[in-house]
């Protein structure tokens, strides 16, 4: 691991890379993107029919049209299927040290369900890590840190950067809760870092005196973070602020700030936005760092809604009031006019979160006629009033209430937990 890089990396995205003034910031996401795709016209075989072309005559990609073509896109002349049988054997045996001809390999699923495979040199993680470590460490004092990461797959991105001052320690959240919580309690974090379905089982640890930590920040990373989620950690963990990290396979494409906002990463990625409304968007992200794996014009499934306040922090870089879900998890529900209404993740989630005393729940569209409420706490009442609600939702967007069912809650950490979900058929 090149420390020397992530210390020049940390220090570029802490003290240089505020970004106060927007023009400022289009200005240098301008260079940075012109040496990006000058960059990968010449060394993807993919890209390099374009160019000298600007930015809008790339094609958009995803997940599917990034693996299809992976041999042909990557710089490193790597070949799909022997990154993924390094990445299967690495998820087997739990051990993610392995490389392939000098490259980190990383196994994703992601919640789309759609198997990927991702590819880092070592500059590009040194710089992955001093970038997340500028935006997500406390500021001032650092010496003495401690990192609890909760984490599925542990490709050692932070562990090589241990040192005296700062201690990354890895949580593997297939192994028993009961053996991770007695880790947690002898390592004693001043940071946590884990998804919001962990954080939900070490809180009720927590409660339960079973747990005993202190620490100074809790990190929320993996999976949306739900507004009833949010309130609980606050409590349990007496914090202000939910920090969160907005992070998968393409990238690390957003933080929260020390005023508790959330910004996406636009001094390292370029940002289109594909309206859904007045303040939802998709993201379609370029990214200026990675080298080996391009990410260019790649369109993501998630909603993120604009907040259109400044933030207090004086950055100039775009501010988030949330990531509501996917694409793929809008409900898609019979109209009472025989049409087809859209209903994003957020307005079913209130349906619960008007009930109280429920703290884990899944919904799940199985077909257009069905859905299923998966809750940790059944009770007559609770259903009832869960399909009170639900049918208020379906009178004020005109749509006809499906067959509601009510099933147990049951946690699986083997892949991200997602509220909402529509099954596709």
């Amino acid at each position: 691991m090149n420390k020397a890089l992530i210390l020049q990396t940390f220090m570029r995205a802490r003290y240089f890379h505020g970004f106060k003034n927007r023009k400022k910031l289009e200005s240098y996401q301008q260079k940075q993107l012109a040496k990006q795709l000058s960059y990968m016209t010449k060394k993807s075989p993919y890209f390099r029919q374009y160019e000298g072309r600007p930015l809008e005559d790339f094609p958009y990609m995803d997940k599917k049209i990034m693996m299809d073509n992976f041999d042909n896109m990557n710089t490193a002349g790597i070949h799909k299927e022997d990154a993924l049988q390094l990445a299967i054997n690495s998820e087997k045996s739990r051990d993610f040290s392995d490389k392939l001809h000098g490259y980190s390999v990383g196994l994703s699923s992601g919640t789309s369900g759609h198997r990927g495979v991702f590819v880092l040199s070592d500059n590009e993680i040194a710089t992955w890590v001093g970038g997340m470590m500028a935006k997500m460490l406390p500021k001032g004092k650092v010496f003495g840190t401690k990192v609890a990461f909760f984490l599925r797959a542990d490709n050692n991105l932070y562990e090589s950067s241990n040192s005296k001052a700062l201690q990354f320690e890895f949580f593997d959240i297939l192994k028993p809760m009961n053996e991770n919580i007695e880790k947690l309690q002898q390592f004693q974090p001043t940071i946590l870092v884990a998804p919001p379905s962990v954080l939900l089982l070490l809180a009720d640890a927590v409660n339960g005196k079973k747990l005993s930590i202190d620490p100074t920040r809790i990190i929320s990373v993996a999976e949306v973070l739900t507004e009833s989620d949010e309130k609980y950690f606050k409590k349990v963990f007496k914090q202000k602020i939910i920090y969160q990290v907005y992070q998968c396979t393409e990238g690390f494409l957003a933080y929260t700030c020390e005023h508790g906002s959330l910004h996406l990463n636009e001094d390292v990625v370029y940002v289109e936005k594909e309206y859904l409304d007045n303040k939802r968007f998709m993201p379609i992200i370029t990214d200026f760092v990675r080298k080996t794996q391009p990410i260019i014009r790649y369109r993501l499934n998630d909603i993120l809604v604009e907040e259109k306040k400044p933030c207090k922090c004086g950055t100039s870089m775009l501010r988030l009031k949330k990531i509501e879900g996917r694409m793929d998890d809008i409900f898609e529900l019979e109209g009472m006019n025989g049409d087809v209404v859209s209903v994003f993740p957020d307005f079913i989630s209130r349906v619960v979160l008007y009930v109280p005393n429920i703290k884990n729940y899944r919904v799940v569209q199985e077909s257009p006629q069905k859905v299923v409420f998966y809750l940790d706490n059944i009770s007559a009442k609770n259903k009832k009033l869960i399909k009170k609600e639900f049918s208020a939702l379906a009178k004020k967007m005109n749509f006809r209430m499906p067959d509601v069912s009510f099933e147990k809650y049951q946690p699986d950490f083997s892949r991200k937990m997602k509220r909402v979900e529509r099954i596709k058929k």
